[in-house]
């Protein structure tokens, strides 16, 4: 498939562990080919290469602080700069604060680049527990298993070494709910920030992968989702709107 740019372009990627998202991002990255901007993952490679934010980062995460804003924006910056990303960039976990999503804007205007979109994945709070709470591992592999989608044949041990598969504390429900909550207090502004400009393409992400994957593309190119024209998705779809209202007593 070929896509027509007429500018370096991007977008950014919202939502939550557990909502599908890292799997819709190498799908987006094998087939728009932009570069995948983690944060976590531009830590770790300017604190290998031994660069001045690389020290800087290190220093603050050694002290136990927060890295600050202007270590992260100046880490994404110079990537979203780099030859790798020129045919496009991908953000995955930033901007997290409004005054990051600032900075984005400013960077975006001031190197001609265009922000195709704001992909917001979204999945109800249940069945964001569910999928990131039935997740086990194989530590020395990094095989991954879930209790209900995809079951190692023996129960708590990995398929291929029988040896004992683990959880992450994080994936622990009582931690998902509480990261969970924490996420929506953080991102709620930001897609705020995003959809007054008009840029923010909701996502089901409660559907399968294959049907969402048929959405973020259509969606990417200014195209309706697929499934919205399928009745019963989207009667499943309000549903869950109504319930999230209700639980909010908006309704």
């Amino acid at each position: 498939i070929f896509f027509r740019r007429t500018m370096s372009e991007g977008i950014i990627l919202v939502g939550p562990n557990g909502c599908g998202k890292g799997t819709q991002a190498n799908f987006i990255k094998d087939t728009y080919k932009y570069c995948h901007v983690s944060t976590g993952d531009l830590l770790r490679e300017q604190i290998a290469k031994g660069t001045e934010l690389g020290k800087q980062a290190k220093s603050k995460m050694d002290a136990g602080q927060l890295v600050s804003d202007d270590i992260v924006n100046g880490m994404v910056q110079d990537k979203i700069r780099s030859p790798e990303c020129q045919p496009g960039f991908m953000l995955d976990g930033y901007p997290r604060t409004v005054a990051q999503a600032s900075k984005v804007d400013e960077l975006l205007a001031a190197t001609n680049m265009k922000l195709k979109g704001v992909m917001n994945f979204q999945c109800d709070d249940q069945t964001v527990i569910e999928r990131t709470s039935g997740r086990w591992i194989h530590k020395a592999s990094g095989r991954t298993y879930h209790s209900t989608f995809k079951p190692p044949h023996v129960a708590g041990k990995d398929d291929v070494t029988g040896e004992d598969l683990y959880q992450r504390p994080d994936d622990q429900p009582n931690v998902v709910a509480t990261r969970l909550a924490d996420f929506k207090n953080l991102t709620a502004p930001i897609i705020d920030h995003y959809r007054a400009k008009g840029v923010v393409k909701d996502v089901d992400a409660e559907q399968d992968i294959d049907v969402v994957k048929k959405d973020v593309l259509a969606l990417l190119e200014g195209q309706p989702a697929p499934s919205m024209s399928n009745v019963d998705a989207t009667i499943a779809r309000l549903q869950r709107q109504i319930a999230w209202l209700e639980k909010k007593k908006l309704w």
